[in-house]
């Protein structure tokens, strides 16, 4: 995918929830940031498609074309999370 347009994208649909950066703002949606490309492509066609059930993903997701999907996956795992031990 193309992480540019998929930022763009990202920003438009998942931002609210999962952050600008994939670092989610509420303490029970999953952060975006980091994850692998192909499994956050899959996830979001399994919304989309009903495999994978979620009330505003399934809504969320049905509003993504394949190009969509393939952009905002690039975009979130494009991102590099790092993690510091205490």
């Amino acid at each position: 995918g193309d992480a540019a347009a998929g930022r763009l994208k990202a920003q438009q649909v998942c931002a609210v929830c999962h952050g600008p950066n994939g670092v989610a703002v509420a303490p029970e949606t999953p952060n975006l940031a980091g994850e692998p490309e192909g499994y956050l492509g899959r996830q979001l066609r399994a919304f989309r498609s009903g495999k994978r059930q979620h009330e505003v993903m399934a809504v969320i997701a049905r509003s993504l074309s394949d190009e969509d999907i393939d952009n905002v996956a690039a975009w979130f795992a494009s991102i590099r999370i790092t993690a510091t031990a205490p």
